[in-house]
């Protein structure tokens, strides 16, 4: 049964900026007197098909459609090429795609931006050379240190044939949905609230990181700002009331891992319960600003520091005296709270921002809610048989790794919402009310261990169905290297009760818990699960639904950070085209010695 509060809330951009677009530029052979003529309605009509092909399955994260904008005319040279730049700047044009079937000009008619990710697709038809000219801009872009994406379809089109082919479909849309995801990061901001957390060096925030490979500022806030909003009530007060009402009705508490002489009151923990939700409101307010502060005499409050995401420190300045920041980051993160279904916020435990910022790749790719967590332990087959008496199966037979973290874990992570039967994570605009109403019902919101959080709070509880393709990643930031990125497809796993509650009580139970089970090709980093465990970068990794591997590498590609782990099959690598110029037998070596070459996209 669904409940009042699960409508959806319609798609709404929160940044201040307008949405970047997709400009889509029709290359022609520009040779008057029967070619380009006889070219033009061929060419746009392939500028045409791709911009509706985009617009049809390309979203940004927030739900809206991509919008796509073609250049006024075909471009034939230089000056088309000029007018061309002129309106994408002024339309918000953040990725750029050129096409054509034919021969054209190469250094004439090339984009050359060159913060702008870029591709071109050469039409694969024998009638006309679009797969010379593609090989010749292509060769123009590498010369240049401009580098574009080749798209080039496996078989042969009739010159008529007006359609996409699947495996072109397939780059077009890895490339447009990350090349927006870069658009998109360009001038957003990255909110820090408070410093560093326990030395982990992730939270060590790196403003040239952000600045030079991400395109975002950094924005850093002391935690009193929270405090002092909370004594001075700068929130919306009627919104807190219904926040509240909406804990009190569908907040349901779990155990309290405390013994009972230290266990807080039911008063203290009702007012630490009223502490928390107003603390994800200043939360949220301090992200993207909140017109209602205005109204009420804070104009300067309500503007917000236009975060794209945020982390907050919490352990352990603020949470030995106030209570922790768990149902902030873990509400923040889902894809519906008191106002409705929406989409989610990206929220790092611990002020974690190079994991904050996975988080944000992940939700730019796909839309989806994501999952902050600890890689906390490596199960083996064996210690599981030792602790539980219980042989893993498929797909965890090898051992499993067991996520797990008190913070940002999503409560859509329960597994509740369904397709075709199957556990998955939806965008926020396709998820029904009866599946937010069921992730909420299957959390738990346990009081604070209090030997980790002296000024107590909630910490959600659950535990993620198995069955669900996911990905694990994380950035590292290596002295001397730079920036790197770590994947690791595979599945949730589903233990039997009493084996995973006997592993989750070595442990903290009131955490929310999920198996993970990496897949395994048998070599390098992933040569079993041990090692995927022993060659992970730091204590944390960022979770999203599906099997996105592929997308993350190309994304990495556009903004210059190398791979160095990852278990995505060869074929699906899509990086741009001068790649292979640094060598086609080690294309893992070949992704470093090019990402330092021609260095961060905004350095």
């Amino acid at each position: 049964m669904a409940h009042s509060w699960t409508k959806h809330q319609a798609p709404v951009n929160r940044l201040r900026a307008s949405l970047p677009k997709i400009g889509i530029r029709p290359a022609i052979d520009g040779r008057y007197g029967g070619v380009r003529e006889s070219l033009e309605d061929q060419v746009m009509g392939m500028a045409r098909a791709t911009a509706e092909f985009l617009t049809k399955n390309v979203r940004h994260a927030c739900g809206q459609a991509v919008e796509c904008v073609i250049a006024d005319t075909c471009i034939g040279g230089v000056s088309e090429a000029a007018r061309c730049a002129e309106k994408f700047a002024r339309a918000g044009v953040g990725v750029s795609l050129t096409v054509t079937p034919c021969w054209c000009y190469g250094a004439e008619t090339m984009d050359m931006d060159p913060l702008i990710p870029k591709a071109v697709w050469g039409f694969n038809g024998t009638e006309r050379p679009g797969a010379v000219y593609l090989a010749a801009v292509l060769s123009g872009h590498a010369q240049k240190g401009l580098p574009a994406f080749g798209i080039y379809g496996h078989d042969v089109q009739d010159m008529g044939d007006t359609s996409i082919p699947a495996d072109v479909q397939e780059k077009l849309i890895r490339f447009a949905q990350a090349g927006i995801a870069v658009a998109t990061m360009r001038g957003a901001s990255y909110l820090a609230i408070g410093g560093t957390s326990m030395g982990i060096a992730g939270s060590i925030v790196n403003n040239p990181f952000f600045e030079q490979s991400l395109g975002m500022r950094v924005e850093s806030i002391d935690m009193t700002e929270v405090y002092r909003r909370i004594r001075d009530q700068i929130y919306d007060r009627q919104e807190f009331e219904i926040a509240l009402e909406w804990v009190k009705a569908n907040a349901k508490e779990g155990q309290d891992p405390n013994s009972p002489d230290r266990q807080l009151s039911p008063q203290q923990k009702d007012e630490a319960w009223e502490f928390s939700v107003k603390m994800a409101l200043i939360a949220r307010d301090l992200m993207n600003g909140n017109p209602r502060l205005a109204e009420m005499g804070y104009p300067e409050e309500s503007e917000g520091h236009n975060a794209l995401a945020a982390g907050f420190q919490g352990q352990r300045q603020w949470t030995d005296t106030f209570p922790n920041g768990d149902f902030l980051e873990a509400i923040l993160c889902s894809s519906f709270d008191w106002n409705g279904i929406r989409q989610p916020y990206i929220m790092a435990t611990e002020n974690d921002s190079l994991n904050g910022a996975t988080m944000l790749l992940g939700h730019l790719l796909t839309g989806t809610a994501q999952m902050f967590s600890d890689v906390r332990t490596f199960w083996s087959a064996d210690a599981v048989k030792r602790v539980t008496g219980y042989s893993l199966v498929v797909p965890a037979a090898e051992g499993v790794l067991h996520l797990i973290n008190s913070g940002a874990s999503a409560l859509d992570w329960t597994g509740q919402q369904c397709e075709d039967g199957k556990p998955v994570l939806k965008r926020f605009q396709d998820i029904t009310p009866e599946e937010a109403a069921a992730c909420v019902e299957n959390t738990r919101w346990c009081p604070a261990n209090l030997g980790y959080f002296r000024g107590g709070g909630y910490s959600s509880e659950f535990l993620t169905r198995g069955g669900m393709p996911v990905t694990m990643a994380r950035l590292n930031l290596v002295s001397g290297l730079g920036a790197t990125l770590q994947i690791a497809e595979g599945y949730t796993v589903d233990l039997p009760e009493e084996v995973g509650r006997k592993l989750m009580d070595r442990t903290d139970p009131t955490w929310p818990t999920t198996w993970f089970a990496p897949r395994l090709t048998g070599a390098g980093a992933f040569t079993d699960v041990y090692t995927v465990m022993n060659n992970w970068g730091a204590n944390h990794g960022a979770i999203s639904f599906g099997h996105i591997g592929a997308d993350l590498i190309t994304l990495a590609s556009m903004l210059r950070i190398p791979v160095d782990m990852h278990n995505v099959e060869e074929e699906k690598v899509f990086r741009p085209a001068v790649w292979s110029r640094f060598g086609t037998s080690d294309i893992a070596g070949a992704d470093f010695r090019a990402c330092a070459n021609f260095g961060p996209l905004y350095r």
